[in-house]
């Protein structure tokens, strides 16, 4: 078995610390990054880190921070901007993920940014840049063995009653849809907090565009800092939209940041999802879209640990 050297000697002091504190070794000696079952932690949960979240542990070569997330623990990867990386680092990325027994998490399907090109209008031209996106997020699923692409449909369109733009929306998605569905590719529809004027609000404004559109390639990604801020009440509206959810991400409130420095109670939500996907036989992708409350070596360490307690629910 290959170790790998460059963790140990850049972590320094912070990984006898994070080894010490997160796995409750006294010292670390070597590091791996493969095989999976002899990472540092045994999470229950996918959970998906983003590039950028573990810098100052494992470098900025993006294939030794995927190689971080495996020693930790961390089954899965979530990156917004893949569709804006070369092809090349796509393949790059994806070998190395299937060396490590990774899955993909969603990337953000490029459509001009979540605001821009409204599909509540219906303009033509909007719609003809969706579709286009998709047709894109279907070449980078291929090569990133993805599974999930996010659409955020735009703003409001303040000059058509909201039955219409929902009929706009629901329309555009259809045809999305019909691009994504062949290959396999499902688009996981964001409901967001960022501003009023984006038209997908709430997790059951969403459900209900997912059951119009009816298709496998249309679901819900159920971010739960964002409906936090929307709507409370996460693990009802979790069950309300169950069928229709596809994919989850996290972050508390207030701050954006990793579980346990906000309100949400991550360990509750985490055991009811995990009990219900059991029952259900599923396997959701948790992205980790959030930022560390700490800089530093010192927040990466608090971020795993957080991570390690919230997921200590029991089974």
């Amino acid at each position: 078995m290959q170790r790998r050297n460059f963790v140990k000697s850049s972590f320094g002091a912070a990984g006898l610390s994070l080894t010490a504190a997160v796995s409750g070794e006294s010292v670390a000696s070597t590091w791996h990054s493969q095989p999976n079952f002899l990472a540092k932690n045994n999470f229950k949960l996918k959970y998906a880190p983003h590039f950028g979240m573990f810098e100052n542990s494992a470098g900025k070569d993006l294939i030794d921070q995927i190689k971080f997330m495996a020693d930790m623990g961390f089954t899965a990867l979530e990156d917004n901007g893949m569709m804006g990386r070369e092809p090349a680092m796509q393949e790059k990325i994806a070998q190395e993920m299937n060396r490590l027994g990774m899955s993909m998490g969603v990337f953000v399907l490029d459509k001009g940014g979540n605001s821009q090109n409204t599909l509540a209008s219906g303009k033509p031209e909007y719609v003809d840049i969706f579709l286009k996106g998709c047709q894109k997020a279907v070449e980078t699923a291929k090569r990133v063995n993805a599974k999930l692409t996010t659409v955020v449909p735009g703003d409001f369109d303040r000059n058509l009653p909201i039955g219409i733009q929902t009929g706009n929306v629901i329309d555009a998605l259809r045809r999305g849809a019909d691009i994504l569905a062949p290959a396999g590719v499902a688009m996981v529809l964001e409901p967001l907090s960022d501003t009023p004027n984006l038209f997908l609000r709430t997790s059951d404004q969403t459900y209900e565009i997912c059951r119009a559109v009816n298709s496998p390639a249309c679901k819900i990604l159920f971010d739960i800092y964002h409906m936090q801020k929307n709507e409370g009440h996460i693990i009802p509206h979790i069950n309300w939209c169950w069928s229709e959810i596809g994919y989850f991400q996290i972050g508390d409130n207030p701050g954006r940041k990793e579980p346990t420095t906000g309100e949400i109670n991550y360990k509750n939500v985490f055991k009811y999802i995990y009990d219900k996907q059991k029952a259900a036989n599923k396997e959701y992708i948790f992205g980790m879209e959030h930022g560390n409350s700490k800089p530093g070596k010192e927040g990466e360490l608090a971020l795993i640990k957080a991570y390690v307690e919230s997921d200590s629910f029991a089974v």
